[in-house]
Order: structure tokens, then sequence, then C-alpha cells
């Protein structure tokens, strides 16, 4: 029994341990992506005012993309704060007790669900995207169709662009590196978004200095509703794969993975049930296993941890939740 209680005080502190790791990385992302902020705004603002003077709608419409950015940038922030909120009690409704290192099922579980906020203000960024995207494109449409409003853009707006461009590419490679280093969802998502957004300006500067070598009225007007094309496309695909993750979809692909490894062990019988789910960053995993009958509580009792640390090592699961069910042949 004493060993038992040691197993069960080392597994809270693996978990305390595990719990303190990530968020300790959800506060240097949410440094990270305060640095995004102060370079989406300026960008922005700077591109809006060149936009206006020069009166490209191409960097408009870059200055409508950055701004999309900014507003992405403060909701994943918001949603790194609350996930980072580990002492409030404003999703129980009630402070969670930790009067027995048995009892501490409900806590983590509410964490997790706490993680899971991250994926939702993903998502509602993505609304935002597309509210913003389908504002561009019809204002683009707008100016192609009236021919007083065709104008070759000035040089203030190649110069603007050409400074997002640079900007952008900067801000694109501090998150891609912060990423990596962090191995954290929200900022690997930023990187993919900033480098889009390096792209978009580049492609901003290249249709101003081809309307502008070329003298094709046109060809601002024409580049601002791509530019609200890609804005949709971005926000619509993060729309869907924010909105699976909140349905707890799982790729099936990853889940057979999951399971081939544990048909592998000899003292299962059957895998009868097995669920991956996303919580934010982190994975947990719920089984329902056969065995033989006669398993003692102990022996099912040392498989379960042992498939737990399975799946932690090979896959990176930081929970699996086992049950298990006889198997009826065993049944005497």
């Amino acid at each position: 029994m004493r060993n038992i209680n040691r197993h069960i005080e080392r597994e809270y502190q693996a978990w305390e341990k595990l719990q303190s790791k990530e968020l300790a990385k959800l506060k240097a992302a949410s440094k990270h992506l305060i640095v995004n902020v102060g370079a989406y705004l300026s960008i922005s603002i700077l591109e809006y005012f060149l936009a206006h003077i020069s009166h490209s709608q191409t960097l408009r419409a870059d200055a409508f993309n950055n701004l999309s950015g900014i507003i992405s940038t403060i909701l994943l922030m918001v949603g790194l704060h609350i996930a980072q909120d580990i002492d409030d009690d404003d999703i129980v409704g009630a402070p969670i007790p930790k009067i027995s290192l048995r009892q501490t099922g409900n806590d983590q579980r509410v964490q997790f669900t706490r993680f899971r906020y991250e994926t939702i203000f993903t998502l509602v960024t993505s609304i935002i995207m597309v509210t913003i995207s389908l504002s561009v494109i019809i204002t683009g449409i707008q100016n192609l169709l009236i021919p007083s409003k065709r104008i070759v853009p000035n040089q203030f707006a190649l110069v603007g662009a050409a400074i997002a461009s640079i900007v952008m590419l900067g801000v694109w490679y501090y998150n891609k590196k912060a990423g990596l280093k962090l191995q954290n969802a929200a900022l690997v998502a930023s990187a993919k978004d900033s480098l889009s957004d390096s792209l978009m300006s580049i492609g901003t500067f290249i249709s101003i200095l081809g309307a502008r070598l070329f003298h094709l009225t046109w060809l601002d007007g024409a580049a601002s509703i791509l530019v609200g094309i890609f804005i949709l496309y971005s926000g619509a695909r993060i729309f869907w794969e924010s909105s699976l993750n909140l349905a707890d979809y799982f790729d099936p692909n990853a889940e057979e993975q999951f399971r081939l490894s544990l048909n592998r062990l000899p003292e299962i019988k059957k895998v009868d049930e097995l669920k991956a789910h996303y919580n934010g960053n982190i994975v947990t995993l719920d089984v329902v296993l056969v065995v033989d009958a006669n398993m003692t509580v102990l022996d099912s009792y040392r498989l379960a941890e042992s498939i737990e640390n399975l799946m932690l090592h090979r896959f990176g699961i930081i929970d699996t939740d086992v049950s298990f069910i006889p198997d009826a042949e065993t049944i005497h």
C-alpha cells in the first residue's frame, strides 16, 4: 500500500511539473505575441496612411490584412492568458480543493479545458478574417468596375509595400524560431500567418511596381481583390481546422497508430474503444481494453500505468485514461 501511495505521489508531482512546463511555454509565447502586435500595428498604420495619400487599393487591402493579424494576435494572447490561469474558479463555479493526491482528476481536467481556450479564440479570429476579406473584395470590385477610380499608385505606395515586406519577413522568422523552440501551436500558427502576410506584402509591392512601370490602371484594383481572396482563404482554413478541433475531431490515421501499438501488448486481448482529444497543444487519450477476466486489480493497475508511459514516450500523449472490460472467453 505504501508503494502505491508513493507511486501516486510521484504521478501527481509529474503532472504538476508538466503543467508548470506548459504554463511557462504559454507565458513565453504571450511575450513573443506582444512583439507581433507592435509590428503589425506599426505596419498597418503606415500602410493605411500611405494608401490614403497614394490612393492605392492594393496597399489598403494589405493594411486590412495586417489589421486582421493584429486582431488574431490579441485574441490569441487573451486565450493564452486564460489558459495560464490555474487558480481561478470561473469554469467549475467553485474553488477546486486538493484534499488528496487521489482527487486531482478534476483539477487536471479543468486545466485541460482551459488549454482549449486557445483554440476557441483562434476560431473567433478566423470569423473576423472572413468578415474583413469580404469587405476588401467588395471594395476592390467596386473600384475596378468604376473607370474613374482606376489609378496608378504613386511612389509612396511602393515604399509602404517594400517596408511591410521587410518587416513581415522579420516577424515570420521571429515567430518560426520561437514556435519551434517552445513547441507552441499559437506561435507556429502565427509564423504561418506572418509568412503568408509577408508574401502578400511582396505581392503588393510587385503589383504596384507593375502598375507604375506599365501604367496599368486596372492592376491595383485587381490585385486588391486577390489580396481579399487570400484573406478569405486563410480565414476559412483556420475556421475549418479550429472547428474540427473543438468538435473533438482527431486524425483517424493517428488513432490507428495508437491502436496498433496497444494491440502489440500481450496482456491486451482487444482494443474495444479508442478516442484521442485535443486540449490546446495537449493530446489526451481514452481507451477501453479487453483483458483477462482473472487479472488482479494490482496487475490491471500496473498495466494501465505502463500503457500511459508507452503513449507518453512514443506519441507524446500527455494523459491516457484506461478502462478495462473482461474477456468473455476467460470467464469460468
